[in-house]
């Protein structure tokens, strides 16, 4: 699989200029790391700006997993779904396809391994357990690794709780701020295949936004890390730049509506490695036309 710090270019869908001006702050940061971007079609809505979730995952440069985007926190908000396998074509992507029930924002690409929590075992109900990891491990080809669903957040994405450094470390969550019981459980989850980092702000009263923080954007050799104004934001900055000492950290300042709705930057974005030569992109409108109209 592709990880994050082998990607090179950003998409997003058209419904984050509904965010202003968080989505202004990173189309300018993206631009200025000269990092290129793209709106991806038939994503006008505001309520398809969770660009993760429903855009398949990347195996190779251009080879691609595309799962059926269909969790059961959006049973009775069918409007949530866009077109994505329409997306898919659009953009004349390869995909392998799955009735698999999953979540772009439940992957934690790890090289040679993924990170998922357990909720994709309640997702696929039909399918029985061993089969379902059987199969995720052929699709993804990948040792798939699950962690315990904390259940404080209900869409049971992996994407605010882990992240991956490098080799055979991970990166987690402030559990030890707020919630140590868990803590315990997802560490033992991880130990015996990673080496397990940890953010911590060494405050009992951390803002309820903090677990924000993980769910950066990470492409190229950059990090774009939600800015809360809260106090944790210059500790979240550190410390995501302590743990990755060759990547540039930077602040995208304006995020809490995004963050009250549900997600951050990781949720919003859809990073890939991609061959620039390659026509198929050029068809996609230029971000200012989006952010100007």
């Amino acid at each position: 699989m592709v990880t994050d710090n082998q990607t090179n270019a950003v998409f997003l869908a058209e419904g984050l200029s509904h965010y202003m001006p968080m989505c202004i702050n990173l189309l300018n940061a993206l631009e200025n790391e000269g990092i290129p971007m793209f709106f991806l079609p038939r994503t006008e809505s505001e309520h398809h700006v969770w660009a993760r979730d429903y855009m398949p995952i990347q195996l190779d440069t251009d080879v691609f997993l595309q799962y059926k985007y269909y969790p059961d926190y959006l049973l009775n908000y069918s409007y949530y779904i866009p077109e994505y396998q329409k997306i898919s074509k659009d953009l004349g992507l390869r995909c392998y396809r799955t009735n698999i029930i999953l979540d772009g924002g439940n992957v934690i690409k790890c090289g040679d391994k993924a990170i998922l929590t357990d909720k994709v075992f309640r997702e696929n109900p039909d399918i029985p357990k061993e089969k379902l990891i059987s199969k995720l491990e052929l699709l993804l080809n990948a040792e798939v690794i699950f962690i315990p669903w904390d259940r404080h957040e209900m869409f049971g994405h992996a994407d605010g709780m882990v992240r991956y450094i490098k080799g055979d470390t991970v990166l987690i969550n402030n559990y030890v701020d707020y919630d140590p019981y868990f803590r315990t459980k997802l560490i033992d989850a991880l130990s015996g295949h990673f080496k397990v980092e940890e953010l911590c702000y060494h405050s009992p009263r951390c803002s309820s936004m903090s677990w924000a923080y993980l769910n950066f954007l990470q492409v190229k050799k950059c990090i774009f890390v939600p800015g809360l104004r809260t106090k944790e934001d210059p500790m979240a900055i550190r410390q995501i730049q302590d743990f990755y000492p060759d990547h540039k950290v930077i602040r995208i300042d304006n995020c809490q509506d995004l963050v009250r709705d549900g997600g951050a930057l990781n949720c919003i974005s859809w990073n890939l490695k991609i061959v620039f030569t390659n026509e198929k992109y050029s068809v996609l409108k230029p971000w200012k036309s989006i952010t100007t109209r």
